[in-house]
């Protein structure tokens, strides 16, 4: 049944992105059938990779963490806690699928950054702020103060990165928090919280349950500082597009291509997973020991997940990152295709320049089609369904599901139809993540604590492996064929759905808040 219910949720989250592409990739952007045939075995492969994935983790990975956590918050050593930390968040992000999905997206436009080099950056900014996250909590330190220092350092930092990183920097922070990271971390930060909550502040009236909330969100900006960090010092400068690879490799014949990666892929999984079986032999000799039939139920799960790894890697990187990179390509193409030519003279009636500006129906066609892929990820991605229903019930009932994942799909919409647009223009990615996260921040001081923290957890929920291997495809894409920078213009799509929660989720605990103030006086009234 297990299996079943695992296979339905991803069904229900790739089965959309397949059918829309297929109605596009047949009419108005027609991909041809080789790439149409390679995308939908890729999907076939994704859905069944990602099924048996999932399933190795619920029943060989999660029980590793959630006894970790119990076992290391029950010893009360706050050195080993927070060594304990780093070294989790380390492993498990060198594991997780979309971490591998980004890497390999910067590798194929920049081929002269290393691909270990930039997971092992981002694992390491992930075992950082994870150890900041628990300290904090330890320390009762505010949430709000935590984040709100965080991104101004993390800005500060981005504003000395050089431009190709910047909009990898960030993508990196909602990529990070996937399905292998993210049940982890939130094990982790329960345990913790748990432990606290025993002894609340005295005096405070305040209690420690808020706290289970905000280890995630803390997380996510580790690796985005780690990438600035690799930026700054790492002397690449993120040029040297291996498109040429890109087109060789999507001119493999046929279905042969997945055959042909299957002993890379393999390679790659073995060494993603290798750190995550030293980890859990580590902590079941020294730690939790395990009786031997639990045990062999985590050799199953990781064996599970390795196969499923690898089917997930195969579908996505044959067939799906093809498939919307060439989608992005017809629909940029078609966008440049009605340009419109404006030439600039002098006050001598010498002609000076040119300016191409796109036809105003090309543009709004593509920005369109982006904004219904985003709602369409958005409402399809299962943990999304997860986030809504915790959210419903924290409030009460107050806040209806519906209405958060309409606010979700629209906010998701509009930010990825402002990538297209940046796209097109070229307009820096600042002006759209300064006032979005200085709006999330600003938020924090009005909003209950309780739903900052769910918001804050909740900004990678959004950015699931959809965003990172069809969407971030279809924007390369995009930049690619309109003839941008896709290192510098089409990187920070994923940030972009990722900072949506933030804002959304926020303004419903305040709507929550006022909405419960009311109730209060009026009961009030009516004694």
């Amino acid at each position: 049944m297990n299996l079943y219910l695992k296979l339905r949720e991803t069904i229900s989250s790739v089965a959309p992105i397949m059918l829309l592409v297929f109605v596009l990739g047949t009419t108005i952007a027609p991909l041809g059938w080789e790439t149409m045939s390679r995308f939908l075995t890729g999907g076939v492969l994704v859905i069944l990779g990602l099924t048996i994935f999932l399933l190795g983790v619920d029943i060989g990975i999660l029980p590793i963490g959630e006894r970790a956590g119990a076992a290391l918050t029950s010893k009360r050593n706050l050195p080993l806690l927070l060594g304990a930390a780093f070294f989790i968040g380390f492993m498990i992000t060198i594991a997780e699928p979309d971490v591998q999905v980004l890497a390999d997206q910067v590798r194929g436009i920049a081929s002269g950054v290393s691909k270990w080099g930039l997971i092992i950056s981002i694992a390491a900014g992930v075992g950082l702020f994870v150890t900041l996250g628990i300290l904090r909590t330890v320390l009762s330190v505010p949430l709000r103060a935590v984040l709100i220092v965080s991104y101004l350092a993390v800005f500060a930092m981005a504003f000395l990165t050089p431009a190709t990183f910047q909009g990898v920097a960030f993508d990196s922070g909602g990529a990070t928090t996937g399905p292998m990271t993210v049940p982890f971390i939130m094990a982790l930060g329960v345990g913790v919280a748990a432990v606290r909550s025993k002894s609340p502040k005295e005096g405070s009236g305040e209690h420690s349950g808020d706290d289970s909330f905000g280890l995630t969100g803390i997380a996510s900006i580790g690796p985005v500082a780690a990438v600035c960090v690799y930026g700054m010092f790492s002397g690449d400068s993120g040029a040297g597009s291996s498109a040429e690879e890109a087109a060789s490799s999507a001119a493999a014949a046929g279905l042969s291509v997945f055959i042909n990666m299957l002993p890379s892929t393999i390679e790659e999984v073995a060494s993603a997973l290798s750190p995550l079986v030293v980890m859990a032999a580590i902590f079941q000799i020294f730690l939790i020991k395990m009786p031997p039939f639990q045990v062999i139920r985590m050799v199953r799960g990781l064996t599970f997940s390795f196969v499923g790894l690898v089917l997930f890697l195969l579908g996505a990187q044959g067939g799906f990152m093809p498939a919307g990179e060439r989608l992005g390509e017809i629909l940029g193409e078609f966008a440049v295709s009605g340009d419109k030519f404006v030439k600039v003279f002098n006050s001598a009636g010498e002609l000076t320049s040119s300016l191409d500006i796109p036809g105003v129906v090309e543009i709004i066609l593509l920005i369109l089609v982006g904004c219904v892929f985003g709602a369409v990820v958005v409402s399809a991605e299962p943990a999304v369904w997860v986030l809504t229903d915790q959210v419903e019930s924290v409030s009460g009932g107050t806040i209806k599901r519906k209405v958060m994942l309409a606010a979700l799909s629209a906010g998701v919409a509009i930010s990825i139809g402002i990538s297209m647009a940046r796209v097109l223009f070229g307009f820096s990615l600042w002006y759209i993540l300064i006032p979005g996260y200085a709006l999330s921040l600003l938020l924090t001081l009005f909003c209950p604590k309780l739903f900052t923290g769910i918001a804050f957890d909740s900004g990678g929920v959004a950015s699931g492996p959809m965003t990172s291997t069809f969407v971030l495809s279809f924007t390369l894409g995009a930049s690619a064929a309109s003839g941008g920078n896709p290192a510098v213009d089409a990187f920070g799509v994923i940030s972009l759905v990722a900072m949506t929660p933030l804002i959304a989720i926020q303004i419903l605990g305040i709507f929550y808040r006022l909405k419960t103030l009311a109730a209060k006086k009026q009961s009030g009234g009516d004694k």
